[in-house]
């Protein structure tokens, strides 16, 4: 297959989640994507989970399918080969180490004037900021977890990070395409506390309070606006169901035999079912009448129930049900790589489908195992150029990943 983004290499000085992300998505596109490590690998080489024999598990999976060369990124010489690769390449870097004057998109536009420079940034003042940290200071963790808890909660997924990683790759693939079209370069910044801040705004999370003067409240795990709630099976295996329709909370009341009772409450409620707000409104009331359906079935009799209905409804897994449940082993999303350190085992590709096809993702390198290849095809090295620089710790060699 000829992926849209063939014949494209990807200059990747990252660590963590949101720009790894981003290389790994352009990869999957069809770029070359070149990460650039110091030697010894970046902070997050060793990062947990680790497999038996020391693998980081996080890297290889953010890293699949990337070429990996270790440079001494402190030295004069180090950050020229870096910056040859960007601007003798295709001229596109991807980056979320701060404060680098030799990295930064003022000194290599002036060796390339049509550079595409893509800096990920914490704030958008350039101040520092994480995942966990701006989470904290855009008001989920006080919206997130059950009714009466006190505190805040922070959710396990970094979202923000997977967010802005993605935001990133859309950024190089439109100025790409702008500079194909004008010749044009780009500075492109984007940050994570920004990320976070469009999408609340997008749902409505901050504008409820400009222009309602109220804001949202903790639901556990009822869904806001409409009804959406957890239900625990006879034997004890969790739910979570959904009607974001009429036809769906019809289906759910008569699934459950509840057509009576609800029909009174909504006459003494004075309340309209048909209507999504209402259904919300006296939600609490609603669950404890499904409730007893649910604790009285179980999780075999319940599935077979729903799936005979439009309710939108799944079981709770843990992830390593998941991983064997057929939604992967049987999903043409994944297939089975070998990568070193890890074993044999499957790896999800491209999430979009293209011409009915998920491209399928390679291993991940290990650290520094391109470095003398891409030294040598990318800036026309020589052999005893090669063993010179590792001689003088400008480069590192060829190695596993520690």
């Amino acid at each position: 297959m000829t992926m849209p983004l063939t014949d494209l290499t990807v200059v990747e000085v990252s660590s963590f989640v949101a720009a790894p992300l981003c290389g790994m998505t352009l990869s999957q596109l069809g770029a070359e994507v070149i990460r650039v490590d110091p030697i010894g690998g970046a902070s997050d080489v060793h990062r947990w989970p680790l497999a038996a024999s020391g693998t980081s598990i996080y890297w290889t999976g953010l890293n699949k399918g990337k070429r990996s060369a270790t440079i001494d990124l402190r030295s004069g010489e180090g950050q020229q080969l870096v910056q040859r690769l960007i601007v003798e390449g295709d001229g596109v870097v991807v980056t979320n180490a701060a404060g680098l004057s030799w990295l930064s998109h003022q000194t290599l536009a002036a060796l390339r004037s049509d550079v595409i420079h893509v800096q990920l940034l914490g704030r958008g003042d350039g101040s520092t900021g994480v995942d966990y940290t701006v989470n904290a200071a855009t008001g989920y963790p006080l919206v997130t977890g059950p009714p009466n808890h006190a505190g805040p909660i922070n959710h396990v997924l970094p979202a923000w990070d997977v967010c802005c990683g993605l935001y990133a790759a859309l950024a190089v693939t439109a100025a790409v395409r702008r500079r194909d079209q004008t010749g044009a370069g780009a500075q492109i910044s984007i940050a994570l506390e920004d990320v976070a801040l469009a999408t609340a705004g997008n749902l409505g999370l901050l504008t409820e309070p400009q222009v309602n003067g109220t804001q949202r409240q903790r639901l556990g795990n009822a869904i806001y606006g409409q009804y959406g709630q957890d239900f625990t099976s006879r034997d004890g295996v969790a739910f979570m169901v959904v009607t974001l329709t009429g036809r769906h909370f019809r289906d759910l009341v008569e699934v459950t035999e509840t057509g009576a009772a609800v029909s009174a409450i909504a006459e003494a409620l004075g309340a309209d079912f048909t209507a999504e707000g209402e259904r919300y409104r006296y939600r609490d009331v609603l669950s404890g009448l499904f409730a007893t359906w649910f604790a009285d079935h179980t999780a075999a009799e319940i599935t077979d129930a729903l799936s005979a209905t439009t309710v939108l409804f799944e079981r709770y897994r843990t992830f390593a049900e998941v991983a064997e449940d057929e939604k992967v082993t049987a999903n043409p999303l994944f297939s089975r790589v070998h990568q070193d350190g890890l074993g044999d085992y499957l790896v999800p590709g491209m999430p979009a489908a293209f011409d009915g096809t998920h491209p399928a993702s390679k291993p991940a390198p290990t650290l520094g195992h391109d470095t003398a290849d891409v030294l040598t095809e990318r800036l026309g090295l020589s052999a005893a150029d090669i063993e010179r620089l590792t001689s003088a710790k400008t480069i590192a060699a060829k190695r596993g990943m520690p």
